[in-house]
């Protein structure tokens, strides 16, 4: 018995070590033929098996329940060949020693309330070490996706980095998330872990289908928390459904929750097996579901007000009539166009067009057609001019076209006698065929003007020369 206290006051790396050390003289002592320590689970009041010597019997778990029937500080319970032993340290239980043998009423007391502590200890011990890892694994996972999260541009965004850290977070094989519509339909779908024809099979699937028609997501929405599911095949599942395509033996599933309802699921699960779920993955889904609808709000909003400045400053530099881009747009690109043309030793050219006839549809026909005709001249100019040129509306029915690429001034002046011939050609407006024409007038850099500005004056004056000649093209002298 002195060997045996002696060796428990060594460090040992695990309860089945100290199983393993202990057996033999338990053997010798009490004639022992097998051993269980029992891990309790405080959360969920459940008893696992940790540490084993021997073959288990199928009483095993029942005569080791019994010691919960009995009084904390009381003797072990006996049944039979069997013992149970409560293990207890701080005034808490923390797990149960059932012993199998021969002779277990030759155990002294204090060699039973020993073994009894060094086990606790060591269940304590490794429940704390679990415990600073499950903090340390959730603290890192946690901030990673908050980090990362919260510079997501998109809704869609936010939600990969979500799935991402999802399967990281729970180490599975697979994870996969859904969001939906203002109608409750699947308009989005992503996952992690599997082949192209399964990410393809999950779209075809999935989005546009209601996602109501999930009895997982039902059952997420309903309750607002995680769903674990340790054997998908006792549970009820959309056929089709994300856990069906991806083969999932067991998963958790996490609702994304808004201040405006419920916007997606996420997830994830291995498809080699089922798995049990514990109570700290329980808490962590609760974590990571929290998180993920945050960053996913935070990326909405971002989103929302991205697209509200990318509005405004469409705005600002877009005519609202014709879409094309506006006079202040027209003199941002033409500054830039002439400092490159100035660095690099090319020429660019800039024609300035004023409609002929278009008073006379406003006067006959009615400022509407008036509108729709200089959307129709727009579309007709963007459509004839090639990129990187510019098309622009200037205001009334004047618009310009900026020509870069180092053009001729016969190259330049055959581009508006093309545009001429193209606005020559009828309109059709509320039932009724227009005719107009244009006057064009054409200015170059750097042999005309080398600034903007004043390339503007001299293509300005040249159109009203060619206004005055009866239309056509007019390329300053």
């Amino acid at each position: 018995m002195t060997e045996l206290i002696s060796f428990m006051t060594k460090d040992t790396p695990s309860v089945q070590h100290v199983l393993d050390l202990m057996t033999p003289h338990l053997v010798e002592i009490a004639g022992l033929t097998a051993a269980t320590v029992f891990e309790l689970d405080s959360e969920t009041g459940m008893m696992a098996g940790t540490a084993q010597f021997g073959e288990p019997g199928r009483r095993d778990q029942m005569v080791a329940g019994k010691v919960f029937r009995a009084a904390a500080g009381g003797p072990p319970v006996v049944s039979g060949q069997q013992m149970a032993i409560r293990l207890r340290i701080g005034g808490q239980t923390v797990g149960v020693l059932l012993l199998t043998g021969e002779r277990l009423a030759e155990l002294r007391q204090d060699t039973i309330s020993t073994v009894a502590l060094h086990f606790a200890t060591t269940l304590q011990g490794l429940f704390a070490e679990k415990a600073r890892q499950f903090v340390a694994h959730t603290s890192a996972t946690i901030q990673e996706l908050f980090e990362k999260g919260m510079t997501a541009g998109s809704v869609e965004e936010a939600a990969e980095l979500l799935t991402h850290s999802c399967a990281t977070a729970f180490r599975t094989e697979h994870a996969g998330l859904h969001l939906i519509d203002n109608d409750g339909r699947i308009r989005y779908v992503y996952s992690v872990g599997c082949p192209d024809e399964i990410r393809q099979q999950l779209e075809t699937n999935l989005v546009g289908k209601s996602a109501i028609e999930s009895p997982v997501w039902r059952s997420t929405v309903e309750s607002g928390e995680p769903v674990l599911v340790n054997n998908a095949a006792s549970t009820k599942t959309r056929p089709g459904g994300m856990a069906q395509t991806l083969g999932l033996g067991s998963f958790i599933a996490m609702p994304l929750m808004s201040g405006f309802g419920a916007v997606g699921m996420v997830l994830c699960g291995d498809s080699s097996g089922v798995r049990d779920w514990s109570a700290r993955d329980r808490i962590l889904a609760q974590q990571l579901a929290a998180e993920g609808a945050l960053i996913m709000d935070s990326a909405r909003m971002r989103q929302a007000n991205q697209m509200h400045v990318e509005e405004l400053t469409r705005q600002a530099f877009h005519d609202s009539l014709t879409g094309l881009p506006n006079r202040k747009h027209l003199l941002d690109r033409g500054e830039q166009a002439v400092e490159v043309a100035m660095a690099t030793g090319t020429r660019l050219a800039l024609l300035l067009l004023d409609l002929n006839g278009f008073k006379q549809v406003n006067d006959t026909i009615g400022h509407h057609a008036g509108d729709i005709l200089l959307q129709l001249v727009g579309k007709r100019l963007d459509g004839l001019i090639r990129k990187p040129d510019l098309v622009a509306r200037l205001g009334g029915d004047e618009f310009s076209v900026l020509v870069t690429g180092d053009p001729s001034d016969e190259a330049a002046v055959e581009v508006g006698e093309r545009i001429c011939a193209r606005l020559r050609e009828p309109f059709e407006i509320d039932g009724r065929v227009v005719q107009i024409g244009a006057s064009i007038g054409v200015a170059s850099f750097p042999r005309h003007a080398t600034e903007f500005a004043a390339l503007m004056k001299d293509a300005d004056a040249s159109m009203y020369e060619a206004k005055r000649g009866g239309g056509g093209v007019h390329l300053t002298p």
